[in-house]
């Protein structure tokens, strides 16, 4: 896969990592530079896994965004906890009015920052555990970005192609794009990966709509069983 990114020092989980969620940056993003397919070894996904969780049952979520609305079904039994979160933050209005703030073409597009500070600060603090991968990232499949191990919140990015070298990253997809697709590639990418992630955290839409008048976002997003 053709990158824009130079590759990072691979002491630095975030840095090796796809998608940096920045819970604790408060003034700019953290490395969040992801390494290129090429200088990754690619691993075979965990088709095993197994959980002690509670199963849940597969449901849908609808995003009306500014470029049209997209369906995301959600298996909880790829990834437990991370489904589980997800419909905790959609429930809880965490997306309603989120940007899509980070889009890279041909990888993925991340969003996640509640749009609200104050609703932001309580969202740092709410992270679970890592799931197994038993799917691999691969286009329209939706995944927790995170800064480390554990550290998953609200973060979550869609993949634009291919992406299996994250899968031995323990990024662990929960869901896919099973309508809309199109929408989801349609997103702005003109701001690329500038957006700063500890601004929209402490200053939410008023920083964003401000900096990047033309920023896509979702307008609310749904339950729908």
């Amino acid at each position: 896969m053709k990158m824009l990114h130079v590759a990072c020092v691979a002491l630095l989980f975030s840095a090796s990592a796809c998608v940096a969620d920045s819970s604790d940056s408060q003034s700019s993003n953290e490395p969040g530079i992801p390494v290129s397919k090429e200088q990754t070894q690619e691993v075979a996904f965990q088709s095993d896994a197994k959980t002690s969780t509670e199963k849940q049952d597969v449901y849908k979520v609808k995003f009306e965004t500014t470029k049209g609305d997209v369906i995301i079904e959600v298996h909880p039994e790829w990834a437990p906890l991370g489904a589980a979160q997800f419909r905790k933050a959609v429930e809880e209005g965490v997306y309603n009015d989120a940007k899509f703030f980070r889009v890279v073409k041909g990888f993925m597009v991340q969003f996640g920052i509640p749009a609200d500070p104050a609703l932001a600060a309580q969202w740092r603090g709410n992270k679970i555990k890592d799931d197994k991968v038993t799917q691999s990232n691969q286009k329209g499949y939706i995944t927790f970005a995170t800064s480390g191990p554990n550290s998953r919140t609200s973060q979550v990015f869609i993949n634009y192609g291919d992406n299996k070298f994250l899968d031995s990253q323990g990024f662990a997809p929960f869901g896919k794009v099973v309508e809309g697709m199109d929408v989801v590639e349609s997103i702005n990418a003109e701001y690329g990966e500038t957006p700063e992630q500890g601004l929209i955290q402490t200053q939410g839409n008023a920083y964003l709509t401000k900096a990047f008048p033309k920023i896509d976002g979702i307008i609310k997003a749904t339950i729908i069983e």
